[in-house]
C-alpha cells in the first residue's frame, strides 16, 4: 500500500485526488472482507497527512445569467411532468438560495412560509440555521408544487420533507447531488460557491454574505472574495498551455 502510495503521489500532486483514491482503495478491500476473500483491510489505517487546498476557483464560477439559465423552462413535455416540475423547486433553491444538498434533503414543507416569503434550514455540520427570503417567481412555483404536484408525487405518503422522488420517498442529500451531475454541466457544490461569490463580487457586505450563506467564521466567506488581478492570475494558471 505505501509503494502504491509512492506512485500514486508522483502522479497526482492534488490532496483532495489522493484522497479520494485512498478512500476507493479502502472501500474495496472492506468489501473483500465483508465477501470474505480477504481477512485484512490493508488501508484501513493508513491516513494522509497532506494539506488540501481550500482555496476557490473563482475563474470555473458561473456568473448570475449562467446560473438562470440552469433553471428548467416552465411547462417541460415528457414522460415525468411532476418530476420536471420538481427539478424546478431543486435548481432554485440552488441558484437563488445556494443550499447544499443536505439543507435542501431535509426541507419539510412546513420550512417553506408562502405568506411570509421565506424558507427555513436547520443548516448542517458546517452551516448556520437560518431563515431566507424566497424570489417572487419562487412563492408561486412553491405554491403550485406544493398543492398539486407534491400530492401526486407523494401518493398518500406520510413523509413530510419537501422533495420527493418518483416513488413517494423523500431525497436524500445524495439523490440530490447525483441528480445535478446527471442533468446539470455543472455539480450542487459549484452551483454554491457560484451564487456566494457573485453576491460579494456585486458589493454585498462579508457579514451579510456570510448570514446568507451560513457560515459559521468570516474566514470561510472570505474565501469567496478575491480580487480582479488574483481572478485573472487564476484563469491563466488554469488555462494557460504554458501553465
Amino acid at each position: 500500500m505505501v509503494q502504491w502510495l509512492g506512485v500514486v503521489r508522483s502522479r497526482y500532486g492534488n490532496a483532495s485526488t489522493l484522497n479520494g483514491m485512498l478512500c476507493a482503495v479502502k472501500a474495496y478491500y472492506g468489501w473483500l472482507v465483508a465477501t470474505g476473500v480477504r481477512a485484512d483491510n490493508p488501508a484501513k489505517r493508513i491516513r494522509l497527512r497532506d494539506v488540501r487546498s481550500r482555496d476557490i476557483q473563482l475563474q470555473d464560477l458561473l456568473a448570475p445569467a449562467e446560473l438562470e439559465a440552469l433553471l428548467p423552462a416552465n411547462g417541460k413535455k415528457g414522460r415525468y411532468t411532476a418530476l420536471a416540475y420538481r427539478d424546478r423547486v431543486l435548481v432554485s433553491l440552488l441558484i437563488y438560495q445556494a443550499l447544499k444538498p443536505a439543507e435542501i434533503a431535509t426541507l419539510r414543507i412546513t420550512d417553506i412560509d408562502l405568506e411570509s416569503g421565506t424558507v427555513f434550514t436547520a443548516g448542517t455540520v458546517s452551516t448556520h440555521a437560518r431563515r431566507l427570503p424566497l424570489q417572487a417567481a419562487q412563492v408561486l412555483l412553491l405554491y403550485a408544487y406544493l398543492r398539486e404536484i407534491r400530492p401526486r408525487l407523494g401518493k398518500g405518503a406520510a413523509s413530510d420533507r419537501l422533495l420527493l422522488g418518483l416513488r413517494g420517498k423523500p431525497m436524500a442529500a445524495a439523490d440530490i447531488v447525483k441528480h445535478v451531475l446527471r442533468h446539470y454541466p455543472v455539480s450542487a457544490q459549484r452551483i454554491r460557491q457560484s451564487v456566494i461569490a457573485n453576491k460579494l463580487k456585486a458589493g454585498e457586505g462579508l457579514a451579510a454574505v456570510q448570514v446568507f450563506a451560513g457560515h459559521k467564521y468570516p474566514s470561510s466567506t472570505e474565501r469567496y472574495r478575491q480580487s480582479c488581478d488574483g481572478e485573472l492570475a487564476a484563469a491563466v494558471a488554469a488555462y494557460h498551455p504554458m501553465g
